[in-house]
């Protein structure tokens, strides 16, 4: 049975003390970072104090703006000392999808991934909804906090990046929380954000990309070796997804000893959370939505045989365990063949 906004905002509030000190824990990106200040705000002069820490390193150029132009405060979680807290909130993520993340026994958790249970003293995962800027925002109105610009600022520009402007997964609410943050908007810094998604030193990838990249019926395939930040296999797999006739594309690269595997399709196609975790949930943490999902696997826990440095072969063994389990069939060998021998 599900509760109203008003009853989750009081539970939410029965949880925390004048005097309690809060660390909230994102992986930053838009959606994150966005919630995370939302978070803050519903707990300002209602706690001693608010710090919100990123485990991730933060390169995208439109991330740093963001932070930059939106004064968002962040630290990264190596320069916390977690000792220094005695309450923890955990956003736009849960506790499996990240080492850091599975350190500490959470007060509150917030995120519309999919579901997988994890405890908290007050949980509210909503995996319909096309960004969790989207949960924050009604919860704000059932405080009946009218959100600053730099606020609204950053929930509109989140739930416009996560749902790729309505094109992925999203519901009424979803639009219904655009809609009543657009009045209270900055739409210049939203130009900013938008037009600062690229960086000199991404171009190189691009190249890798596109002298590389393998197709297979509708489905582009790429593996880039090491890359900077994983963030570059997210730009490259929304790249992709643009060129007419793809309707999949499945981007990988490694980065501080993980495969990271980004994977996008169009929507109409078989369920990209599903799939990726069905592919290679035995060897990390996997999945996602219908459109976009992704996976983290450490190189430790990969076949003995596979050759990261390798990028044939990497390759190929991703595009195997990938067909194998979408489509629920082996490639055949011949096929596995051509691959690395192209």
């Amino acid at each position: 049975m599900s509760i109203s906004h008003v009853e989750k905002i009081r539970r939410l509030y029965e949880i925390f003390q004048k005097d309690d000190h809060v660390l909230i824990l994102i992986n930053a990106d838009p959606d994150a970072i966005a919630s995370a200040m939302a978070v803050r705000r519903l707990l300002w002069r209602r706690v001693s104090t608010t710090t919100i820490s990123h485990v991730n390193t933060i390169v995208r150029p439109d991330n740093l703006a963001m932070i930059r132009l939106l004064s968002a405060r962040l630290v990264h979680f190596n320069k916390v000392d977690s000792s220094k807290y005695n309450r923890f909130i955990l956003l736009d993520s849960q506790p499996n999808h990240h080492p850091c993340f599975m350190k500490f026994q959470y007060d509150m958790i917030i995120d519309h991934h999919p579901d997988t249970h994890p405890s908290a003293t007050y949980v509210d995962i909503q995996p319909e909804y096309g960004a969790n800027a989207t949960i924050l925002t009604e919860y704000l109105k059932a405080a009946k906090i009218k959100p600053a610009t730099k606020l609204a600022t950053a929930l509109f520009y989140a739930i416009k990046t996560d749902t790729g402007n309505f094109n992925r997964q999203a519901l009424t609410e979803d639009v219904r929380a655009f809609q009543s943050l657009f009045p209270l908007v900055n739409i210049h810094i939203i130009q900013k954000l938008e037009f600062a998604e690229m960086r000199m030193d991404f171009l190189k990838y691009y190249q890798i990309a596109l002298t590389t990249m393998a197709l297979r019926e509708g489905k582009i395939y790429v593996y880039l070796g090491p890359v900077a930040t994983a963030d570059i296999c997210v730009s490259i797999a929304d790249f992709f997804t643009r060129i007419h006739s793809v309707t999949w594309s499945i981007v990988a690269g490694v980065c501080n000893d993980e495969l990271s595997l980004i994977v996008r399709n169009d929507g109409m196609q078989r369920d990209a959370g599903k799939a990726i975790k069905k592919a290679f949930e035995k060897y990390g943490s996997a999945g996602g939505h219908k459109s976009m999902a992704r996976g983290q696997l450490p190189v430790a826990n990969l076949p003995d045989d596979i050759d990261i440095h390798d990028n044939k072969q990497t390759l190929a063994w991703i595009i195997k365990r990938f067909e194998q389990h979408a489509r629920k069939k082996r490639l055949k060998d011949k096929q596995f063949k051509e691959v690395l021998e192209s």
